[in-house]
């Protein structure tokens, strides 16, 4: 983790400078006088040299102070704070709706290999792969909100409104996040039960008289856990990384929204602090992803 970190934390501080010209003057605009130019650029460090600038700002990073968002005039870690709540509960749902499609469909489709349902299985993993998620956003609204007015077209309601009102903000565009994720997740679940069925152990319990769903749900699917969890894992991180777009059409005030308000503005301080707690929390996850293999696998062992 810790290499992995420091690129990371290299490459989104120099975020700032891949922009053309002086970037406290592309924050100012183009009325902005000499002397409130140079006064920003002083606040913000950029009269120093590179790595004095790198150092400063990484040891400001690893104490918790990200900066201070010159636009929203409040310190970054504030304004993280403030949209992780809508994020995290828009990526759990999403993740909770693919394991809970992809899942059982993975698992029925090897058991049934070259059957209808694995045909099926087919079929849908390829519209969630190439049917992008802004686009099946667009006809979940269609249908859902305003053919059948079931649900509201956008916005967000936090979970101290209730629970119900929270997951009937969430669950749009959550279903459009989740089921891009399930076709991956469902194909990976088929993949590595098959590869599983085919051990010798199967043939030995098919022979004793084990059932078949028995076997399928009881040993072969435990075995096959670890691709599917790490899928799972990297499909969070992914969900919490790729919530931007769906949070603009359906105006949640997450980390998504957050960031591209932030790039329109040219609010640097925030971008690196979104960017950089996003990067952290997919490295993260991946972590944790490792360490409950160690756990759901005796087999695996870390050296």
């Amino acid at each position: 983790m810790i290499p992995v970190l420091f690129v990371l934390s290299v490459i989104v501080f120099l975020i700032i400078y891949l922009i053309p010209g002086d970037p406290a003057a592309v924050m100012l605009g183009d009325g902005a006088s000499p002397e409130t130019i140079e006064a920003l650029r002083e606040q913000m460090g950029l009269n120093l040299p590179l790595l004095p600038q790198y150092l400063r700002w990484i040891g400001h990073t690893l104490q918790g102070e990200l900066g201070d968002s010159f636009f929203m005039r409040q310190p970054v870690r504030t304004a993280l704070a403030e949209h992780l709540g809508p994020t995290f509960s828009l990526a759990l749902l999403a993740e909770l709706i693919a394991i809970v499609i992809a899942v059982p469909l993975g698992v029925r489709a090897a058991s049934r290999r070259g059957e209808l349902a694995d045909k099926a299985l087919t079929g849908f993993s390829l519209f969630g792969i190439t049917v992008p998620g802004f686009v099946l956003s667009m006809f979940t609204v269609l249908l859902f909100s305003v053919q059948l007015k079931w649900l509201p077209v956008s916005g967000y309601k936090p979970l101290s409104d209730g629970l119900i009102t929270h997951l009937k903000y969430l669950i749009l565009p959550a279903l459009s996040l989740g089921i891009v994720q399930a076709a991956l997740l469902a194909r990976v679940t088929r993949s590595s039960m098959l590869e599983v069925l085919n051990e010798g152990f199967v043939k030995t319990a098919l022979a004793k008289g084990v059932s078949e769903q028995g076997i399928v749900y009881r040993h072969v699917l435990r075995n096959a856990l670890l691709p599917i969890l790490t899928v799972i894992g990297g499909s969070f991180g992914a969900l919490l990384a790729g919530a931007a777009v769906i949070e603009s059409i359906f105006n949640i005030p997450g980390m998504g929204q957050l960031l591209v308000n932030s790039v329109q503005r040219r609010d640097y301080a925030v971008i690196q602090g979104v960017i950089l707690f996003v990067a952290f929390a997919y490295v993260m996850v991946n972590l944790v992803v490792d360490l409950l293999c160690t756990i759901v696998d005796p087999r695996v062992r870390l050296k």
